[in-house]
């Protein structure tokens, strides 16, 4: 697939804005007053009054050391003690959760993400294993994901993720070349890769995504070539590649990189070009805006029965599931409501000690949010909206209801972008490059509020 891409279309439309793994986005989280809280509560207990399938999400927050690139919430510390510590406080927060659930609510999902899932050692994890097994029910089918850093990480690691259920893994790449990798302060040699990815196989995980990224210093068209080269030796299922987000204002570390080294416009946009061309000629799947898979992995098969989510991990297979978040910085979605753990280890501590639940942010969702978080989430998994099936579901005239939005979408259609027709919008393959500009016209918060500057660039 070579996508012709015009450099003066990415200019138009490079401008800030979310990335939509949420929608409303956690710029519109508010500290909740007692009331709120109350309120939460109350929804939570009368809608686990029936069963629901379960998504489960742990942070581990702990790094051993700081790579510049990286907007995650996380902790730089070389004392692994501090994990046993932190599994302490997740069991109480587990414990909070699991009382709530109906008894016949199944765990469909479960995901480490950080940080660094692997600062764990073997026992702790085989710790965190049984503590979700004790509280939870799991079945055969469950999908058991971790995020893995090559670098620190030991055949007994993959042992011990084995022992506990783990199925996927996703490792952290970002670049092979060593440059780059001095750049980012990321020193990765590709073996570490290479052997982890051994490992994993040898004990039966064998599903495996590589994420990698362009856009960093010291990038050039030739060497993430030649990333795209390495990675693909190892034949993973599935490969994330994300656009470097530069937000320095809001993650400090990234003031260390140099911007001068950083490639141009032009360059990063032959990168994704170069990307999308060379995976789908060597049989991935472009999936959504960033996603690669297989044919016939478990995403593509998504993508096609629509159950494809995109959800605050990227894209996943199972759609509508109750999204429970423990550990430091979590945000859970079930239903109508949002809520986010402390970002903040010591008051996230605190609180649990109190018998009280972390939360320091929620959202309750307005109708008018759950029906256009509906429509944003069906623009960035299935391409496209058909109008008679949103006015049917949600009893409105879809024309009528988004004649605003629809009007937005003039310049997309014109720029070839999004195709409209009385009853559809689609998606054009040009178009999806732009999928964050074309859901941001279904976006109200966007005309509400400032929130456009605490966004990185859309392309």
């Amino acid at each position: 697939m070579d996508i012709n891409i015009d450099l003066d279309l990415i200019k138009k439309y490079n401008v800030k804005g979310p990335r939509y793994t949420s929608y409303p986005t956690a710029v519109q989280f508010s500290e909740p007053e007692d009331r709120a809280m109350a309120a939460l509560q109350h929804y939570l207990a009368d809608h686990n009054r029936e069963a629901h399938p379960v998504s489960l999400y742990f942070h581990i927050p702990f790094c051993f050391s700081l790579c510049w690139y990286c907007g995650c919430t996380k902790v730089i510390t070389k004392d692994q003690d501090r994990g046993d510590l932190y599994l302490d406080y997740l069991e109480k927060e587990m414990d909070l959760i699991a009382g709530l659930l109906h008894r016949d609510s199944e765990v469909i999902q479960i995901h480490f993400g950080g940080g660094t899932p692997t600062f764990l050692t073997p026992r702790q994890l085989k710790r965190l294993g049984a503590a979700i097994t004790k509280r939870f029910t799991l079945t055969p089918s469950t999908e058991f994901g971790v995020e893995i850093d090559p670098r620190r990480c030991t055949r007994e690691h993959i042992n011990a993720l084995s022992h506990i259920g783990c199925n996927r893994a996703s490792l952290g790449v970002q670049d092979t070349n060593k440059q780059v990798q001095e750049a980012i302060h990321r020193i990765q040699p590709f073996e570490q890769t290479e052997q982890v990815t051994r490992w994993l196989r040898e004990a039966g995980i064998s599903s495996i995504n590589f994420d990698l990224i362009y856009g960093l210093p010291r990038q050039t068209l030739d060497t993430f070539k030649q990333t795209m080269d390495d990675v693909l030796r190892l034949r993973p299922d599935r490969l994330a590649v994300y656009s470097y987000a530069h937000i320095p204002g809001i993650m400090p570390a990234q003031k260390l990189l140099r911007e001068e080294e950083m490639p141009s416009t032009d360059e990063k946009l032959g990168m994704l070009r170069q990307s999308i061309k060379y995976l789908t000629d060597n049989q991935y799947r472009f999936i959504g805006m960033d996603h690669f898979s297989r044919e016939g992995d478990e995403l593509s098969r998504a993508m096609d029965e629509g159950t494809l989510q995109r959800n605050f991990q990227g894209y996943s297979t199972h759609s509508g599931a109750d999204l429970y978040a423990f550990g430091m910085s979590g945000i859970s979605n079930v239903g109508e409501y949002y809520w986010q753990n402390s970002k903040e280890l010591g008051a996230y501590y605190q609180q649990l000690d109190a018998g009280n639940p972390p939360v320091v942010k929620t959202l309750s969702l307005s109708r008018d949010d759950l029906i256009r978080k509906n429509v944003i989430i069906r623009l960035m998994c299935r391409m496209g909206i058909d109008f008679s099936h949103m006015s049917r579901k949600w009893n409105i005239r879809f024309a009528d209801y988004f004649a605003d939005a629809l009007s937005k979408l003039a310049p997309f259609e014109d720029d070839g972008l999004v195709v409209v027709s009385p009853d559809h919008l689609q998606v054009t393959e040009k178009g999806r490059l732009f999928l964050r500009n074309i859901a941001m016209c279904f976006d109200r918060y966007l005309e509400l509020s400032k929130t456009k500057r605490k966004f990185s660039k859309t392309v």
